[in-house]
């Protein structure tokens, strides 16, 4: 997998001062995506060992509250398989931080049933993830006044909760805003 970029201190993906994986590779190519040069699955640089060790060393700080995954699109299958063992590892590592993801699937249509995101690892990555943004970004609906999101038709989850109760729950602090 490669990564676009990494934000050290990052305040717009999430609650507090996050770090934040920009991974590389989309195949949804919302019009109007802020990060278009990340749909390229060879742009960036590879995401290495030396990157996630850098990455767990810069979560380690009490002011950082935990780790933001955007893209290009984390829920690709090959991003999966990058992604699910350096989950693991920060979980391992800091059990209290939590993880956000950003994706243009949608939990409950596209990462709980048969679809293209599908595959061995998205049960094993959902459980590693606090809070799932989804749904694709729609410019039509883009709203720069809303919370941790892009467009309105955007869903803040908490997926523990979603995971438990086997269907949506949106974020306690998401209040629709």
């Amino acid at each position: 997998m490669n990564y676009a970029d990494i934000k050290w201190t990052d305040v717009a993906n999430g609650p507090g001062v996050r770090i934040s994986l920009f991974v590389s590779g989309c195949t949804h190519h919302c019009p109007g995506c802020f990060n278009d040069v990340a749909w390229d699955f060879h742009y960036g640089r590879p995401f290495t060992l030396i990157e996630e060790d850098k990455i767990l060393a810069a979560l380690a700080p009490l002011h950082i509250k935990g780790l933001s995954l955007l893209g290009g699109e984390p829920f690709e299958p090959s991003n999966q398989r990058s992604l699910l063992p350096f989950l693991q590892r920060v979980k391992a590592a800091f059990p209290h931080k939590t993880v956000w993801c950003y994706s243009g699937y949608t939990l409950d249509r596209d990462l709980w049933q048969d679809s293209r995101a599908r595959c061995e690892c998205t049960d094993p990555m959902l459980h590693l993830i606090d809070v799932l943004v989804d749904s694709p970004f729609i410019l039509s609906k883009k709203d720069l006044t809303l919370r941790f999101r892009g467009s309105s038709n955007q869903r803040i989850i908490d997926v523990k909760q979603s995971l438990a109760v086997g269907q949506v729950v949106l974020w306690a602090d998401y209040a629709g805003g």
